[in-house]
């Protein structure tokens, strides 16, 4: 939305400058993009006069000026100069726009700089008007009037340095698209006093021969009202120089004084107009649904072919108009325009928006349709505009032709000062938020608050205190700290698992791993790779093709994000991740996980050779850790791990009873292959649900108890299958004597053709070692071998396995 300084003071009376308005603007939640200075590209033009315009002694097409100019302006000594002007109305005492070496042509981005053309010397330019960005206009220079005042600073003399102020309106404001809504918005502020903006009635002298209708399935959502007005014997030629100026300097190009009329009300009070030339129509106007198929030139120059249910505007020959959005282009106004029916109507912002983005089309009308513009001032803004038309282009108005009612807009709630320091924390006065309701056009009764018409924004209680608050400034607030619920130090707020959540990702960053966060949702391949891509996961507006289902685990994620760093050059990388995975899309079907990955080498190169690839032993020992900083028990019992993406024989699982806390192990070479990871990769991944909480919520670590006892160790060696994983007779053993057996561990295995020959096909020896500490005595040998024997009978039993002769 762009204005000028001027426009604004329009219907502002204020003697606040363009950079305190700005200021104010922005505070007040209308973010000022830009306040642009003509001066700054326009100020070095000034009004010079030419003394003589001789032929150029060397080319035909070019003329030698003699130019007065005063660079101190007016009343300053002159200087005359010579300029080479190549336009065929340069001539003596032509009076026009000059600008000296040094100045930047806007037009052509050309600085200007002394010269020699043709042998004759060239020390600035006269100006013509697409130089000055005026129009496309350069077959001649600009030519002023004989008064206009010499040396002076042609922008001022233009009417033209005037400050652009742009902001940036947000969807929920459409009544700050209009200069008047923003001028209001300042005058509550305290910025000036809002102007009254005068009732126009304009009499009709004879009945409108052109009819409108609006098809009953519209009435109530698509147009509730729709106006018009015949105006006879019109002359459409250019519009004055203070509408083109003011359309130009926000970006707007003139093109006839009808057309400019619809610009300038679209801008001044955010009420978009139409002109229709009432000779190209056939009998009278009807609103109503396409039934599909329908096509129409449009004034931006293309053909729309339209789908069922879109909103027309047909005379008796077809459709004239894309309703709120653009008129077609054989109905438009021209020079030769003689009689203009001039149309105001309210459209349902929904339908707008559905058909512009059916259509892919834009126009200022359908960006402020779809917005909601002011209902209530669909005839008023209709009569304004044809006092301006008459008052620019001549002409004899008819009477009104109206459809429909105005919808009712009004809507109240309650209003409670109190709500402004609970909810902002804002102290003001009652009376004072009523004046700043009162400013902004709400009307105040019986404790309730009526919002305008044209804030269809305003939607409940909670809207009364923002617009309070903004308009205050909420600059001013100052951070008071809440009170205490109770005297004294608070109770902590997290939940046990969340601290223990806490500990687990220090923990894993102590191991030398980053955090990530990534999208929950993943692609269908992905997916797929780690047991999901159903469609009980898959999303149904997913907000690309990359993330169409929910993960099924944390690893892919961590994945793909190693090998974005690859592909940059980070090839050795430790990510971690906490955050939810999904077997589906009901409740109940979310875990919360923590996983780990390690890709490359565990270290840097360095002299001693140390450097070495990821081992499925990193993984585990980072499982471990972590788990450890969870409060996980210390004895947990290893396992295999048979998801797919592990490593087959690479890979295990620690678990408590029956529950698996934790995987552990190297992603599988085709996982790795089809995300594009180069290995190795090594990874773990954690249930928090299979984490049971600690029995105490004691926080320090017990106190370390020692036996003063004598501890004993022995070895046993077993002869078994070789398919018996260690894990199994560790369990076994440590089963046998749980209070003096504190320590399992595996020394030795002889395994292979070698031991097949000496103990039979399909076995090995698997030797441990055995750890008993007693807490109340020491133990005889008798205690001792008797230990002994129930670990070897629950080796057996549990293996099938020989103690070794």
């Amino acid at each position: 939305m762009k204005f000028t300084l001027a426009w604004l003071r329009d219907h502002l009376d204020t003697a606040a400058d363009a950079a305190t308005l700005a200021a104010a603007l922005t505070d007040l939640g209308l973010e000022v993009e830009e306040v642009a200075d003509p001066a700054r590209r326009l100020g070095a033009f000034t009004i010079a006069r030419v003394i003589e315009a001789r032929a150029h002694p060397n080319a035909d097409r070019l003329r030698v000026c003699r130019v007065a100019t005063w660079p101190a302006g007016p009343g300053g000594p002159m200087e005359e100069v010579q300029v080479v002007c190549g336009a065929a109305n340069a001539r003596t005492g032509l009076v026009g726009v000059f600008a000296p070496p040094g100045t930047r042509i806007p037009g052509t981005g050309v600085d200007l700089r002394p010269g020699v053309i043709r042998g004759e010397a060239s020390n600035g330019m006269l100006c013509s008007e697409r130089e000055l960005e005026l129009s496309d206009d350069h077959a001649g220079i600009i030519e002023l009037p004989a008064d206009a005042p010499l040396g002076a600073r042609w922008i001022d003399w233009a009417g033209l340095a005037d400050p652009v102020i742009h902001i940036k309106v947000t969807p929920n404001r459409p009544d700050a698209l209009g200069v008047r809504g923003i001028a209001r918005d300042l005058a509550a502020r305290g910025l000036g006093t809002l102007k009254p903006q005068a009732a126009v009635r304009v009499a009709g002298g004879f009945p409108s021969p052109v009819t409108v209708a609006i098809d009953p399935r519209l009435r109530a959502r698509g147009c509730p009202l729709f106006a018009g007005r015949l105006i006879r014997g019109v002359r459409n030629g250019p519009s004055p120089a203070w509408l083109q100026r003011r359309l130009r300097a926000i970006g707007l190009r003139p093109i006839s004084a009808l057309v400019d009329v619809t610009n300038f009300f679209t801008v001044d009070r955010n009420r978009p107009l139409h002109v229709f030339d009432a000779a190209r129509l056939a009998g009278g106007l009807r609103i109503h649904p396409a039934a599909g198929g329908e096509e129409i030139a449009t004034l931006d120059g293309r053909t729309y072919r339209v789908g069922p249910g879109t909103m027309l505007i047909a005379d008796d020959q077809g459709p004239v108009s894309l309703a709120g959005i653009m008129g077609g282009a054989a109905t438009g106004v021209s020079e030769a325009t003689t009689d203009v029916f001039v149309e105001s109507a309210y459209w349902d912002p929904l339908t707008v928006a559905a058909t512009g983005r059916a259509l892919r089309v834009a126009s200022d009308a359908r960006y402020r349709f779809e917005r909601g513009v002011d209902p209530e001032d669909t005839l008023p803004g209709l009569e304004a505009a044809t006092a301006m038309i008459l008052e620019l282009c001549g002409g004899s108005p008819g009477g009104l032709a109206v459809d429909g009612a105005v919808p009712a807009t009004d809507r109240s709630y309650a209003f409670d000062p109190g709500r402004l320091r609970r909810l902002v924390g804002l102290e003001m006065p009652a009376a004072a938020q009523r004046a700043t309701l009162a400013a902004l056009g709400f009307r105040l009764a019986d404790g309730r608050a009526h919002p305008p018409s044209w804030r269809p924004d305003i939607q409940g209680e909670a809207d009364l205190v923002e617009e309070v608050a903004r308009v205050a400034s909420l600059a001013g607030l100052k951070g008071v700290a809440l009170p205490r619920p109770a005297p004294g130090v608070a109770r902590p707020v997290l939940t046990a698992a969340q601290r223990r959540a806490g500990l687990m990702r220090r923990a894993a960053a102590a191991q030398g791993f980053s955090e990530c966060v990534s999208y929950s949702f993943i692609a269908a391949a992905p997916a797929a790779l780690f047991g999901g891509g159903g469609d009980a996961a898959r999303i149904e507006n997913p907000i690309s093709s990359e993330m169409t289902h929910l993960r099924p685990d944390l690893l892919p994620g961590l994945l793909l994000a190693a090998a974005r760093n690859q592909a940059r050059g980070f090839a050795d990388l430790a990510l971690f991740e906490v955050g939810p995975v999904f077997a589906g899309g009901e409740p109940g079907e979310e875990r919360a996980m923590l996983a780990g990955l390690r890709v490359g080498a565990a270290g840097p190169r360095d002299p001693h050779g140390s450097r070495r690839p990821v081992d499925i032993h990193d993984a585990r020992a980072d499982a471990e850790a972590v788990l450890a900083a969870a409060g996980a028990p210390a004895r947990l019992r290893a396992g295999r791990a048979t998801a797919p993406f592990w490593h087959p024989g690479r890979a295990g699982t620690l678990a408590l009873g029956p529950r698996i806390l934790a995987e552990w192990g190297e992603i599988h070479p085709r996982v790795l292959a089809a995300l594009d990871v180069r290995g190795p990769a090594v990874a773990f991944t954690l249930a928090f649900d299979a984490l049971p909480l600690p029995r105490t919520r004691a926080i320090a670590r017990p106190a370390l108890r020692l036996s003063g006892y004598q501890t004993v160790e022995r070895d046993f060696a077993f002869v078994l299958d070789a398919r018996i994983e260690a894990a199994a007779v560790v369990a076994a053993a440590q089963g046998a004597d749980r209070g003096l057996i504190t320590e399992v561990r595996v020394f030795d295995e002889f395994a292979g053709p070698r031991a097949e020959a000496q103990f039979g096909p399909g076995r090995k020896s698997l030797a441990l070692t055995v750890r008993l500490e007693p807490s109340d005595r020491t133990l005889t040998e008798a205690e001792i071998e008797a230990v002994a024997a129930r670990l070897i009978d629950r080796v057996a039993r549990a293996t099938g396995g020989a103690l070794r002769s």
